[in-house]
């Protein structure tokens, strides 16, 4: 619990960042609050640039504490960003920062029990984003390991899919983390 706490100060340092659309708010990553802090949040948001380094090849459904949610095929949970249109991301500058896009070069494969249609587009600064019924797809980078969904609620703003591609707008029930 102690753990958890002290995690807590960076991965809001972190998302604090992308609270609004844009980039005017220096990065969490390089902002120090506490010995230690800053690297736990950019250890963070290298865990999820890695993931999101490569386009992903399937996308799943797995069991979660929301119930079954979007995966891709490493296991790293898909959000959804309530201010996008479809076909168009709103996320730039540090708020992409923070959750990055999920890249997919070509259409994924459905894998499992996804009902959800699976798709493209190609963003503003010419890379290829996945969407999930035509909603651009986002990884968080607070979550470092498959099944994480410490983005869930976030600002009211970020939720995880279902397997039909729709937005879980449950609370998360990381251990009773308060809803941003």
């Amino acid at each position: 619990m102690l753990v958890r706490r002290f995690l807590a100060v960076p991965l809001l340092l972190l998302v604090a960042a992308c609270s609004a659309t844009g980039s005017s708010a220096t990065p969490a990553a390089a902002t120090p609050t506490s010995a230690g802090s800053s690297s736990a949040a950019a250890s963070a948001s290298e865990s999820a640039a890695a993931s999101a380094g490569t386009s992903v090849a399937e996308i799943d459904a797995e069991d979660s504490s929301l119930g079954k949610i979007l995966v891709d095929d490493q296991g790293m949970t898909i959000y959804f960003f309530t201010p996008d249109q479809q076909g168009k991301s709103t996320c730039t500058g540090d708020c992409l920062a923070n959750w990055p896009a999920v890249p997919a070069d070509t259409t994924p494969e459905a894998g499992g029990n996804v009902t959800a249609k699976l798709g493209t587009f190609t963003r503003d600064d010419g890379t290829s984003q996945l969407t999930v019924n035509g909603f651009p797809a986002y990884y968080f980078a607070g979550d470092t390991k498959a099944g994480d969904t410490n983005g869930q609620g976030l600002f009211d703003k970020w939720f995880v899919f279902d397997p039909a591609g729709t937005p879980i707008k449950a609370a998360a029930s990381a251990g009773g983390r308060p809803r941003y």
